[in-house]
């Protein structure tokens, strides 16, 4: 459990690097798409077909950061209470609130949209909370041992 703890934290730090590198990747591509004498309207965006190749980063952004890695939070919370980990779960708890947060910052910042560089921001703290939430599955807990908590130890 301790193991899976971990990798699902790594998981987390990893899911939020996809989902900077998606997120340039559409930006770049639409501003290159402008330049070619491209107009980006909402009948553009809402179409059936991607108007531009990068604009599946769009999409891809919005699921990883809408289902992917909330689901992926939750499964690491759960397990937290099971994988005895020193403080796990008050760790896997912040970062899934952190999660929370980010999501709602996504899409109030659709109308508001100088919380995108919170958002920014904010993705970049996650990623070291999910970092610093694997690290926690290394450490030690209290010694158990009967020698370790005799009296006068």
């Amino acid at each position: 459990m301790r193991a899976t703890f971990k990798y699902l934290a790594y998981a987390i730090a990893g899911l939020i690097l996809v989902q900077a590198a998606v997120i340039a990747w559409a930006v770049f591509g639409l501003g290159g798409w402008i330049e070619d004498g491209n107009s980006l309207t909402k009948s553009t965006m809402e179409g059936s077909t991607f108007a531009f190749a990068e604009e599946r980063g769009f999409m891809i952004h919005g699921i990883t950061g809408e289902v992917l890695i909330p689901l992926v939070a939750l499964v690491l919370l759960v397990i937290s209470f099971f994988a005895k980990v020193p403080e796990g779960s008050k760790w896997a708890g912040m970062l899934f609130g952190g999660i929370v947060v980010q999501i709602v910052l996504g899409i109030v910042g659709q109308g508001l949209p100088l919380l995108g560089m919170v958002h920014g921001g904010w993705a970049m703290l996650l990623f070291w909370l999910a970092y610093r939430t694997a690290r926690q599955a290394d450490v030690l807990g209290e010694p158990t041992s009967a020698y370790a908590t005799a009296p006068g130890r």
